[in-house]
């Protein structure tokens, strides 16, 4: 389906939770966040009807997100659930990486086709700090457990923070060179506990890694490659260039608000909708979503929420 400036809407980030087993300090209050009574989060049925609906509206790509979406209980009845739903070409699922050791087999059986793994740092003392308590090893045991699974195609998303890991730009690429894997580097967004930090341009990484090539682009990513090299390096930028003429997503919270943009305070409820009344909801968040965010003019979010309450 088409928004009202003739985007093709085919892509549903699908919130399972707003939990999370890591609290980077970007993302997450330092307190954690209250667990919240079941019936307030919407169950394994309702997201998979939900996507089901929003497939029949021409989504064919779904992402599940967090929070941690390895920490929601049912994860791999969701996974069934949204994979086994007819015209879902893709399911994919954003992962801290902690759980992949335990879960990545049984993601993939339940019909996984790809992940994105979020890691900041290389060195152990700054992932302990930034996560406040995480230990690196977990993730580096998920990534291999991923791939061990039978994973391919896998992404790593750095959030780039000035002052605490653009020393490491190089090092990330590299990984890109060595292994084939996708390293995306992202911009922080002024949005919830992502004002605390510093904003870095993508544009670092270009002149940390002068040896990087233009390759071919991938959705909203600038695509490069190291001659030779058996990855790619993607760069996504939200604040120093906006892609939102070409933004072809929704979002889901795990409480079952439709946001057709992640910077807009607009939120359609669908809980408690059914079949037709279900799709219309769908179809009218798709039709109202907004030209694109202001943040380059404000220099903050008008989301709401903050951004594990929204879905990463």
């Amino acid at each position: 389906m088409r928004d009202s400036r003739a985007r093709d809407i085919t892509y549903l980030r699908l919130s399972v939770t707003d939990l999370c087993s890591l609290r980077c300090r970007y993302c997450m209050p330092a307190e954690g966040v209250p667990k919240r009574d079941h019936r307030d989060i919407c169950s394994v049925e309702e997201l998979v009807e939900i996507t089901r609906a929003a497939v029949d509206c021409g989504v064919r790509k779904v992402r599940l997100t967090g929070g941690e979406p390895l920490v929601r209980r049912g994860i791999l009845d969701i996974c069934r659930g949204v994979s086994a739903i007819p015209g879902v070409e893709e399911l994919c699922l954003t992962t801290n990486g902690v759980a992949l050791p335990q879960l990545a087999g049984p993601l993939r059986e339940a019909g996984v086709d790809r992940l994105n793994v979020s890691l900041d740092t290389l060195r152990p003392d700054r992932f302990a700090y930034m996560t406040r308590g995480g230990r690196l090893e977990d993730v580096l045991r998920g990534l291999e457990a991923g791939a061990a699974a039978g994973f391919t195609g896998t992404k790593l998303n750095v959030v780039l923070m000035k002052g605490f890991n653009d020393g490491e730009i190089p090092a990330f690429a590299d990984l890109a060179r060595r292994y084939p894997i996708e390293v995306r580097f992202i911009e922080l967004m002024p949005i919830g506990e992502g004002k605390n930090a510093e904003f870095l341009s993508a544009e670092a990484v270009l002149a940390a890694c002068p040896g990087l090539r233009p390759a071919e682009g991938s959705g909203v990513a600038r695509r490069y490659r190291f001659p030779g090299g058996r990855g790619a390096v993607g760069l996504i930028e939200p604040m120093s260039h906006r892609f939102c003429g070409d933004c072809d997503r929704i979002r889901v919270t795990a409480d079952g608000k439709l946001k057709p943009c992640l910077h807009s305070d607009q939120e359609l409820p669908l809980r408690g909708l059914r079949g037709e009344a279900l799709r219309r909801a769908i179809r009218e968040g798709i039709a109202a979503k907004p030209e694109g965010h202001r943040m380059d003019q404000t220099g903050r979010s008008e989301a709401g929420r903050n951004m594990h309450q929204i879905g990463g």
